[in-house]
């Protein structure tokens, strides 16, 4: 792992350093231009990892003279917020405090509400980071009060400005003068798919293993595919999880479960899980949804390695449950008429405010009357067709019974 002092002297000190992200920090990068301005606002950063969200933070802070403090979500408490918060009205914090908060998609909602008070008086700028949707993980409070701004993957070329300081920097700091060729810069920058931290990781590694010239089999040595994390790789091995669980293999779902994880993959793991459990499951045993819920925000509130356990049940607990994707398929059939723009007259005794015509079910033997609900052009649809499992089966044969016909 790259040594602490390593990665405090290669990161960048001013925009002019930063690799990539030409579009932000660039001479007409949106970002640049907002803080040579004065003009600091709150933001959120979002995109992969090792694309310098971190670093842009703070110089940010130091560019604006504002007092800067660092969280991670994963680790930091609402008591750590309000520590922070509590020193806004002091004189050490006149210019203001920035406060950065990595990976902010594990706060929950009262502890991002908590921040709420303080971004809109501006005695505090906030400025969030995440690796996921923001639209998905951060409050829309916050949002609506922020701007967001995307960080891209380094491009190998500009990754190869990193790493050519990284091998200066370690020849200094060792009294070495070894080489690298710039072949071999731009291979490790492709390989570590834009993570430019990741990329330094693997030539500090590779420079102590050389002797006097770095090369492209040295780096293989610690090149280990399953790091090589590109988009592709994240919804190849999500596809398997959700392929493997739908054919329910117990043994190859905890082992891409596992895969995933060892990438950092939490959220994106939870996510899956979520629709698999609506999606593959579904109908034939209706509880897998608010269980996998449970296991998934046991393991977010858990953070790795814990998370690993609740995640586990959840995927075995999947694989072995029955399946069925027949609501999945209703849902999609009826979503195909509505895009038609069919079904746009409802029946007059469902609509507000008076009902007229309309038959109260429990008013009537077995809480059942006949009545049209549906549409008059869609009145002969069929959407869902019960599956062939021992939830949806008892389902259909009380349907049957109530209804006086076969379904």
């Amino acid at each position: 792992m790259i040594s602490k002092r390593t990665a405090d002297e290669l990161r960048p000190k001013s925009f002019d350093d930063i690799v990539g992200q030409e579009h932000l920090f660039g001479k007409n990068g949106v970002i640049r231009r907002m803080t040579e301005a004065g003009r600091i606002t709150n933001m959120i950063f979002y995109g992969p990892p090792g694309t310098g969200k971190t670093t842009a933070a703070e110089i940010i802070a130091r560019e604006s003279d504002m007092v800067f403090h660092k969280l991670n979500a994963t680790s930091a408490t609402l008591s750590d917020v309000k520590n922070i918060l509590s020193t806004t009205n002091t004189i050490f914090c006149s210019g203001g405090i920035l406060l950065y908060l990595d990976e902010i998609q594990y706060f929950n909602k009262k502890q991002q509400q908590s921040l709420l008070e303080y971004i809109e008086d501006g005695r505090v700028t906030l400025i969030a980071s995440t690796t996921e949707n923001p639209h998905f993980y951060v409050y829309n409070a916050i949002i609506s009060r922020s701007s967001l701004f995307e960080f891209k993957p380094v491009p190998p070329k500009e990754g190869v400005r990193a790493l050519r300081r990284a091998l200066d920097y370690l020849n200094r700091e060792n009294g070495t003068e070894k080489r690298a060729e710039e072949e071999t810069l731009l291979y490790i920058a492709k390989s570590t798919g834009g993570d430019v931290r990741r990329s330094i990781v693997l030539l500090e590694n590779a420079y102590f293993a050389a002797d006097e010239l770095i090369s492209e089999e040295i780096v293989d040595g610690f090149n280990v595919r399953v790091g090589n994390f590109d988009d592709d790789t994240h919804f190849d091995l999500l596809s398997c999880l959700q392929k493997s669980i739908r054919g329910s293999d117990p043994d190859a779902a905890v082992f891409y479960l596992a895969k995933l994880l060892s990438l950092g993959e939490l959220i994106s793991v939870c996510r899956r899980l979520q629709v698999i459990a609506s999606e593959d499951v579904g109908a034939a045993y209706p509880m897998a949804a608010a269980i996998t819920r449970a296991c998934c925000e046991s393991a977010k509130e858990l953070g790795m390695p814990e998370a690993r356990l609740p995640l586990a049940n959840a995927a075995v607990m999947l694989a072995t449950a029955p399946k069925s994707n027949s609501a999945h398929d209703a849902i999609n059939a009826a979503m195909e008429d509505v895009e038609k723009g069919m079904g746009v007259d409802i029946p007059q005794h469902l609509r507000s405010p008076l009902f007229k015509g309309y038959k109260y079910p429990h008013d009537y033997p077995n809480h059942y009357v006949e009545q049209e609900y549906l549409p008059k052009d869609l009145a002969d649809r069929k959407y869902y067709v019960y599956g062939e499992n021992k939830t949806e089966s008892a389902a259909k044969a009380y349907a049957e019974k109530i209804k006086g016909k076969r379904q």
